[in-house]
């Protein structure tokens, strides 16, 4: 009796270390490959696992219940990603756990750039096909709410960078770390800025690099730039920056830039009021931020285009007539 006992034991552990060994090194079966599947952030195993299945890889409920078993006994559950996943071949159950336990997503990118309205950034972001599209439809007010950002109005407040994220991740959660991503820096040079520099707020120092942003045409200018329009700012003088009356004119503009759009009042018109514009006019990079807090020293009021993408810097008003004459009315010579 206890042999046959001790041998139905041992045929039993047999069968299920071999069942166990069969499972282990076998691949999973999955409907076609490529696979692609996403876990949702605070998905749990068991609800991981559905999503899995929904992809058609695992062999349905059965399949689930063996690969969430396998998880427990080896206390993975825990441990598991929430992002997107892409499958190139069937794994092995093991392959699958390490994977999802490694947080071995797949990855796209969005790259926004500096210098562009918010109106390019939702472009970009919508044209990507990689991106869960949540935001579409909803107007600026609806966004910035869902953001829970403080301010009223979207303009230059997404920092302009390549952002890696998981296949079927919210546009929403990219704009949030792009927002985030701008608060963090502007905090960081508003408390190391130059004392003298006349913004009364860390907004007001984003509108002005905004402005400088738009306003570069060599990257080794922006400082000197940014050192004429502080003073500009700092005497009570009209900045007269071309890019703010482009912004306001929105859509419209068509690319030719005319004396009656210079002569047409408007919120964002700096030849006719004075002060900073409203809002942002674009998102600046780092290089601008930087440039704006801490302004190269110069005692330039003026600057024109030479053409070749630097400026001539003046003093006076005289000066830069003289260098409008040279490098715009008669092509520098």
């Amino acid at each position: 009796m206890l042999k046959t006992t001790l041998t139905a034991v041992l045929l039993a552990l047999v069968c299920v270390t071999g069942y166990t060994y069969w499972y282990l090194a076998t691949p999973m079966p999955v409907d076609k490959l490529p696979a692609a599947f996403s876990i949702p952030p605070g998905a749990g195993f068991r609800a991981a696992t559905q999503h899995i299945d929904q992809a058609g890889i695992g062999g349905g409920r059965t399949g689930r219940l063996r690969f969430e078993l396998l998880a427990r006994v080896l206390g993975r559950t825990q441990d598991i990603k929430a992002g997107g996943y892409e499958l190139a071949t069937a794994p092995t159950p093991l392959e699958l756990l390490d994977k999802l336990t490694q947080g071995d997503l797949t990855q796209a990118e969005v790259r926004f750039i500096e210098g562009w309205n918010f109106r390019q950034l939702r472009a970009a972001l919508d044209a990507n096909a990689f991106v869960r599209h949540d935001s579409q439809g909803l107007g600026d007010a609806q966004l910035l709410g869902l953001l829970k950002a403080a301010e009223s109005h979207p303009e230059g407040l997404f920092f302009p960078d390549t952002y890696l994220f998981a296949k079927g991740s919210s546009d929403l959660r990219i704009l949030r770390r792009a927002y985030e991503a701008m608060q963090r820096h502007l905090a960081r040079e508003w408390e190391t800025r130059d004392p003298r520099v006349p913004y009364k707020s860390p907004y007001e120092a984003l509108i002005m690099a905004s402005i400088v942003e738009k306003e570069t045409g060599r990257a080794a200018e922006r400082g000197r730039i940014a050192g004429a329009l502080v003073n500009r700012l700092r005497i009570g003088m009209l900045l007269q920056v071309d890019p703010t009356v482009i912004y306001g004119l929105g859509e419209s503009f068509d690319g030719n830039l005319k004396k009656i759009h210079l002569q047409t009042d408007g919120p964002y018109n700096s030849y006719l009021r004075p002060g900073l514009p409203p809002t942002p006019i674009a998102a600046p990079g780092l290089a601008s931020l930087q440039a704006v807090m801490r302004p190269a020293t110069t005692d330039a009021l003026y600057y024109v285009a030479r053409g070749d993408g630097s400026s001539e810097f003046s003093r006076t008003l005289e000066e830069h007539n003289r260098a409008v004459r040279k490098y715009q009315l008669h092509g520098g010579r």
